[in-house]
């Protein structure tokens, strides 16, 4: 039953489920290095922070509400297999001074770079054992951490964010699992909303799959609807700063083709280099129909990580 209604829906929204499966095969070392950034470049598409970048922000800023676009960090949120997530709390002190102070610490067991609403950055993908700008794992990788490309090159990060949003474009609350975002449906969404993208904006997609966090967290990592390879390739020529999402990796997943695994995520970090920020909670914004404003973030300083987990915040 579930599959014959899953069929339904994806016939209503006007998908061949096959259309948009795409082959794809990763450009040679020779075709993607050195990036358009320069040879030894870290910081991809960071590069466009600017103080440009921050005042064409601000110019977004018309009511001064801000929303919390961060899950909450906590051991019942949606994981990866192999990752973990645990607060441990420590009593840390107590004086026996006449004010008795006392003080709580917590220890924290995570792969805190891959865990809630988190931030990609180039040394977590590869493409064989070469990551972004052609470094190669077996030169920068230590014991202690990445020694190039590392998260803690991104620094802030203040830029126009647009929200596309795919759900309300095909009228539903949330589009169905392994549904592929075409680039029609990228710019109908767009024309819809009135808006255009701009080079340097952080371009953030909307899916709806964001509703299962913490609800159903078996049926959010099982699979996703997302952007596949073409949509992908259209996305990077745009020039964004990141690309985000609701889901857990952007991307469909699982990916149409059988033979590719996660070829967004090579496609953005590895090729372009342009930072994903994933598991966003977008149902605030999304109901307010919020689809262009200030976004700000910046990630955890962990030397040599492949991300952070972030809260990032929109303001409008």
């Amino acid at each position: 039953m579930y599959t014959m209604t899953m069929t339904l829906v994806a016939l209503l929204l006007g998908v061949e489920t096959m259309a948009y499966a795409q082959t794809w095969q990763p450009p040679s070392d020779s075709q993607r290095c050195p990036s358009k950034w320069g040879a030894g470049d870290q910081r991809g598409s960071g590069n466009h922070m600017s103080r440009e970048t921050v005042l064409r922000a601000t110019k977004l800023i018309r009511t001064g509400e801000v929303f919390e676009l961060g899950h909450v960090l906590n051991d019942s949120m949606p994981l990866s297999a192999g990752r973990r997530f645990e607060v441990l709390t420590k009593r840390t002190r107590y004086d026996d001074g006449s004010n008795h102070r006392g003080s709580n610490e917590e220890l924290v067991v995570a792969e805190i770079g891959q865990v809630g609403t988190q931030f990609d950055t180039f040394s977590h993908q590869m493409i064989g054992n070469t990551m972004y700008n052609c470094f190669k794992l077996d030169d920068i990788s230590t014991r202690t951490g990445f020694s190039k490309l590392g998260v803690e090159n991104v620094g802030a990060l203040m830029t126009r964010a647009v929200m596309i949003d795919v759900a309300a474009l095909k009228n539903v609350d949330m589009l169905p699992a392994t549904y592929e975002i075409s680039v029609q449906d990228l710019q109908q969404a767009l024309a819809a909303q009135k808006l255009t993208l701009q080079p340097g904006d952080a371009v953030i997609i909307h899916t709806g799959w964001g509703q299962l966090w913490g609800k159903d967290n078996m049926r959010f990592r099982a699979s996703a609807p997302g952007i596949g390879v073409t949509a992908a390739e259209w996305l990077a020529r745009q020039d964004p700063m990141l690309v985000g999402s609701d889901n857990s990796a952007i991307e469909v997943s699982p990916n149409p083709n059988p033979q590719l695994a996660g070829p967004v995520h090579q496609i953005m970090l590895v090729v372009n280099g342009i930072h994903l920020l994933e598991n966003m909670k977008l149902d605030e914004i999304a109901a307010r129909r919020i689809y262009e404003f200030a976004l700000i973030l910046e990630p955890l300083k962990i030397q040599g990580g492949t991300g952070s987990t972030v809260a990032p915040i929109a303001i409008h």
